[in-house]
């Protein structure tokens, strides 16, 4: 039976090997101390944060997120470690709250290995605290217990680390806060629900000024209500039985109005064959963006639950070859080979299990990749998919838009397209400089620009094509005109309305004036005077590739990209850097929050992203064109006849 703590309460563990879940209603940051007798913190060496996740006995989450497992095997701390305390901070700097009491009481559990809940805490009472130590687990006459602290903090993590004893207090708490930062700027995040008509635009009296703030779009149904985001998945969670739940929250949630497609019945014994659409949603396109979704998520999982099994192998293996060894009566022998070869034939049998248990849910989720690729629409699919044949200018916004594709290296075949929401939450950074791939590593700096160019270019090619003619523009830098040649399906189809801005005053000209156009508009909507906007500002959403950063940049212009990557993508103007980030080290730190606004993909393959649960390193590989075909010039072709059509 479970145990309700409240705060001061002590509860006893009946294991050593145990995960404590988090879940808050906002990311926040999670991490653990270790502690003597008297609970003092030794060094920076004995606290387990996001920059440094793994000490003996005890795991952290790598990342920020709204839920987190922490891994912890009590009988594996170090011999002078008699307290653990599990702390909870706010990211600051990220926009979220800045107190727990501004969201909902984070809730703490403490489970066995198979999700049995020992002992439960809600950390009620915060108010201005940002950074709170929520459980002690403590070692009391030889056995461990779980107490609930709820102790909180107003002065965030270097208070907190200060009133554990460590002197090195601030410098962690500041390198915890730039890990983090980090991990954030690589993770492909979770999108939150779709509020009503948040596709961007700018209400006018001709486009719905005067309804209310939160009024759908014109044809664009009322989006269903979305289930809070389900706990961060980890290792080992598993529907009973050791198989991924295909039916989890994030991909069934309450019933639609409209029904999704029916499944044919499956052979007896077998798992329900796969259907395109097969998750909640209003319409077809709904549907599908939250099937992808829930397959990543499922992928992460099943994953995350083979690597702990093989983690947990090895480490079996070799505390039982640590036992062996530290008797002198076994260490030679018969008997140390015949308990030596039992350890690895335990370990090579816990694996073997785990990997049938992982091939048998890939498998699952190859086919249904295989159903659901052919199924996408033009913003989801690939561009050697047969539905661009058949493109024809949209009339709405889509949901979301593919960025390319990403897997992981236990079955690198199978890959779960990339979708992030529309209109774009934040920027886009295009690293045209050396990466961590092999095939990166194999390209010099000029084929690496080049690369870089093409994709920045297959990118607003795409957002062109599944905006409504009138809804979208883009502008170009490109100081040097280094990219003429692969701006040239843009500049010949006329999808592009003015040649990319070349040298210094055509960067000024361009920055100078998206950055009128943010001015006005932020005013007006605080002013709620959209109506009164110059009748030539255009309101469409904006997308403004730079190409060859800092190349033709002055102080001014710089500091004029960093207000539109802050300010622009709220009022539809968002960036798109095409840029090697050596070549601005002249700029030393000032740009690094700049950097970190934008979502870093890669030109080739590389696994430098990392998912929301988890966080795995995921490779990721851009979707280009494929070499030969004509379909980009075809798709923007009609773009650019349905721009002069209609006047744009």
């Amino acid at each position: 039976m479970t145990a309700e703590l409240v705060r001061g309460q002590n509860h006893p563990l009946p294991q050593t090997r145990l995960e404590i879940r988090i879940s808050a209603g906002n990311p926040i940051v999670a991490g653990a101390t270790l502690g003597d007798e008297q609970g003092t913190v030794q060094g920076v060496e004995w606290v387990a944060h996001p920059a440094s996740p793994q000490l003996p006995g005890i795991e952290v989450p790598k990342q920020a997120a709204a839920a987190h497992r922490l891994a912890v095997d009590l009988d594996a701390l170090p011999e002078g470690v008699h307290r653990v305390h599990v702390l909870l901070a706010l990211v600051s700097g990220s926009g979220g709250p800045t107190r727990f009491g501004a969201m909902a009481a984070p809730t703490v559990a403490v489970t066995g290995l198979d999700g049995t809940e020992v002992a439960g805490y809600t950390i009620t009472d915060l108010d201005s605290e940002s950074a709170v130590v929520a459980l002690e687990l403590y070692r009391r006459q030889g056995a461990w217990k779980v107490r609930a602290v709820g102790q909180g903090y107003a002065g965030g993590l270097a208070d907190m680390l200060r009133d554990q004893g460590l002197p090195q207090a601030a410098e962690l708490a500041a390198e915890i806060n730039d890990a983090v930062a980090r991990g954030m700027a690589r993770s492909v995040a979770q999108p939150p629900p779709r509020a009503a008509g948040g596709d961007g635009r700018v209400r006018t009296a001709t486009a719905g000024a005067g309804s209310a703030p939160d009024a759908p779009g014109p044809g664009r149904p009322q989006p269903q209500p979305q289930a809070p985001a389900p706990p961060q998945p980890q290792a080992g969670d598993t529907a009973p039985g050791g198989r991924v739940d295909y039916q989890h929250p994030g991909r069934r949630t309450d019933a639609p109005p409209t029904p999704p497609p029916a499944v044919p019945p499956a052979q007896p014994g077998q798992p329900a064959r796969p259907v395109a659409g097969d998750a909640s949603g209003w319409t077809m396109e709904e549907r599908l963006y939250n099937q992808v979704w829930g397959m990543f998520e499922d992928l992460a999982r099943t994953t995350a639950a083979y690597r702990s099994a093989v983690d947990f192998a090895e480490s079996r293996m070799e505390q039982e070859l640590d036992k062996v060894l530290s008797d002198p009566r076994t260490r030679v022998g018969p008997a140390a080979d015949a308990a030596r070869a039992q350890a690895r034939a335990k370990q090579a049998g816990l694996v073997e299990q785990a990997r049938t248990a992982l091939d048998r849910d890939l498998a699952q989720l190859a086919a249904e990749a295989e159903v659901v690729e052919p199924a996408l629409p033009p913003a989801y699919a690939r561009w050697d998919s047969p539905v661009w044949q058949g493109y024809q200018v949209p009339m709405e916004v889509p949901m979301a838009l593919r960025l390319g594709d990403l897997h992981l290296p236990e079955r690198t075949e199978l890959r779960i397209p990339m979708l992030v929401r529309l209109p774009l939450e934040r920027g886009l950074w295009i690293d045209a400089g050396r990466t961590g791939s092999v095939r990166g590593a194999l390209l010099d700096s000029g084929e690496l620009r080049r690369l870089a160019a093409e994709t920045a270019v297959a990118h607003a090619a795409r957002l062109l094509a599944v905006y409504p003619v009138d809804e979208f523009s883009v502008h170009v830098i490109d100081p040097a005109g280094s990219a003429a040649t692969s701006l040239a399906p843009l500049l010949s189809s006329g999808a592009l309305r003015e040649p990319p801005a070349a040298g210094a005053a055509g960067v000024s000209s361009v920055l100078a004036a998206l950055t009128r156009r943010v001015d006005l508009v932020q005013m007006a909507v605080r002013n709620g005077a959209t109506d009164a906007l110059p009748p030539d500002l255009d309101l469409a959403q904006q997308l403004l590739i730079v190409h060859d950063f800092p190349h033709g940049f002055d102080d001014r212009a710089v500091t004029q990209l960093r207000y539109l990557a802050d300010e622009g993508p709220s009022v539809g103007v968002h960036l798109m850097m095409v840029a090697d980030r050596e070549d601005a080290q002249a700029y030393g730190p000032v740009l690094d929050p700049l950097w970190r606004s934008l979502l870093r993909i890669t030109p080739v393959a590389e696994d430098h992203l990392a998912d929301p649960w988890v966080g795995h390193a995921w490779t990721y590989e851009p979707s280009l064109v494929p070499v030969g075909s004509q379909v980009l010039q075809q798709v923007l072709g009609q773009v650019g006849r349905a721009r002069e059509a209609y006047g744009r």
